[in-house]
């Protein structure tokens, strides 16, 4: 079962009829507890007694109160029916729910829920009864629960105790957490290691370097390196320096790369830092090119060289490192990558022209021919800020279906920056378009259409255009005919 309350719903009948728990739901997943919690209570309209109720209340709902009442003839209460009980729109059913499944620890999940119930009686209820049976093992084990709940009103009771319980465990106990698959309980996991000092910098620089989520990189790795100035201030850094820049230098992620990058001044290392200056991310190249400057170096002098050479072992950053710190003298350079065998190197040598603004038109122009998406889709935005000194009639005729998708895309860019006549007739050419980028791109451009200065009022070729737009509303065609001047 999944995250909505529709899902929920279908539980709580399922339930009702004397389903298991696990039959209905997977008893692992915090969303399917809260969309079970919400599901219960959805109500539907009943035609016996002609009001609202959840659809399994209709049958069982008499049924469920008795059983926790204690009458003697009631249907024996099963887990699942704790569960409707646990979450039922009425709170004395909740609470006396909550004291039946105090002994079921299958329900724990729905008792940390009603920590954050709206109802006074049933919250101090929950909140006292889990206190009594929570651990710090079923902490670790509900942890992404307890944070879903946390984050809502009244919820924060439930996180404070969860977090009470794993500070004063032994800190293996808390260890499953920093792998758990759920994005937001990895960083409350690491977030309390750092603070709490449970890891050494070099097991935080494993975690920042082996991490997919950059929120946890840059933490890990920020505090790797404040846990290494002190050792280092302490005189005791010796080998853990290695141990510390190592996992950072060789992470996939740009975050803790940057952050050993930078690194390297402190460590007298500051040398290593051109190995950084080609790498593929940005931050990267900028913090390498700040440490070789404190050192004396040249980063600039760097990347004309290594640019100059044109190899094929020439990185794609390299040349984007160029256009970062470079000027439009480096133009030349730029313009020289543009023919080269790489077509990474050749996308990032327009985009560097682009960022110089070394644009040269007729040039550039040619490079909407070339075979790799990437170069091209470059060259368009380099020459988006020119698209009305290219011919109209030339890119129209790179809309047709036989071209290759990215020539189509940039034709369509660059028609699209023009306005009146021009943009439209692209934007019509492409409603039928079996491209679903495409066609929505161009459908989105005629519903923003409007007529300029030369256009004339009343323009037969509007109003042949606009006939064409018939996938449109009716309202929208008559507003775009009005504004024409073209009677609807």
């Amino acid at each position: 079962m999944g995250g909505d309350s529709g899902n929920g719903a279908a539980a709580a009948v399922r339930l009702a009829e004397g389903a298991a728990l696990r039959e209905v739901m997977d008893t692992a997943d915090p969303a399917a507890w809260t969309a079970l919690d919400a599901g219960v209570r959805e109500a539907a309209w009943s035609t016996d007694g002609y009001q609202w109720l959840p659809a399994w209340e209709a049958e069982a709902g008499r049924a469920l109160a008795e059983a926790l009442t204690g009458d003697s003839g009631a249907r024996p209460l099963t887990e699942g029916w704790l569960a409707l009980g646990l979450c039922h729109r009425q709170g004395r059913i909740r609470a006396a729910a909550l004291e039946q499944a105090a002994a079921r620890p299958e329900l724990l999940p729905l008792m940390v829920v009603r920590c954050s119930d709206w109802a006074p009686p049933v919250r101090e209820r929950a909140r006292r009864l889990l206190v009594e049976r929570l651990d710090a093992e079923s902490a670790v084990r509900l942890m992404t629960l307890i944070l879903r709940v946390g984050r809502r009103g009244r919820g924060d009771f439930v996180t404070d105790l969860a977090t009470r319980l794993l500070l004063a465990a032994p800190r293996e106990t808390f260890a499953p957490l920093y792998t758990d698959p759920d994005r937001t309980t990895r960083r409350y996991a690491y977030r309390l290691a750092v603070e709490e000092g449970y890891l050494s910098p070099a097991e935080l620089a494993r975690a920042a370097a082996r991490e997919t989520d950059t929120v946890i990189q840059s933490l890990c790795a920020d505090a790797a390196l404040a846990g290494l100035a002190q050792l280092d201030a302490d005189g005791q850094a010796g080998p853990a320096r290695d141990d510390v820049l190592a996992p950072l230098l060789g992470a996939r992620g740009a975050q803790p790369r940057a952050a050993g990058v930078t690194a390297l001044r402190r460590a007298g290392r500051s040398a290593e830092a051109e190995g950084f200056l080609g790498d593929r991310a940005g931050v990267v190249r900028a913090c390498a090119r700040y440490v070789l400057r404190q050192a004396g170096g040249d980063p600039h002098a760097w990347y004309r060289e290594r640019c100059g050479r044109g190899d094929l072992a020439l990185p794609a950053g390299a040349v984007s490192g160029l256009a970062e710190c470079g000027v439009r003298a480096d133009a030349g350079l730029l313009w020289a990558l543009t023919s080269h065998a790489v077509a990474a190197v050749r996308a990032r040598a327009v985009g560097g022209l682009r960022a110089l603004d070394a644009t040269d038109v007729a040039r550039m122009r040619e490079l909407l021919d070339d075979p790799a998406p990437g170069v091209v889709r470059e060259a368009a935005l380099a020459l988006l800020p020119s698209a009305r000194m290219l011919d109209e009639r030339w890119l129209m005729r790179r809309l047709a279906a036989e071209q290759p998708r990215q020539v189509r895309v940039s034709a369509f860019r660059l028609l699209n920056a023009h306005e009146g006549l021009v943009r439209l007739r692209a934007a019509v050419a492409l409603l039928d378009e079996p491209d679903d980028r495409l066609r929505y791109w161009a459908r989105q451009s005629v519903e923003r259409w409007r007529p300029t200065a030369d256009v004339p009022r009343g323009s037969a070729e509007v109003g042949e255009l606009l006939e064409r737009a018939r996938l449109f509303p009716t309202s929208t065609l008559k507003r775009l005919k009005w504004e024409a001047g073209i009677k609807a």
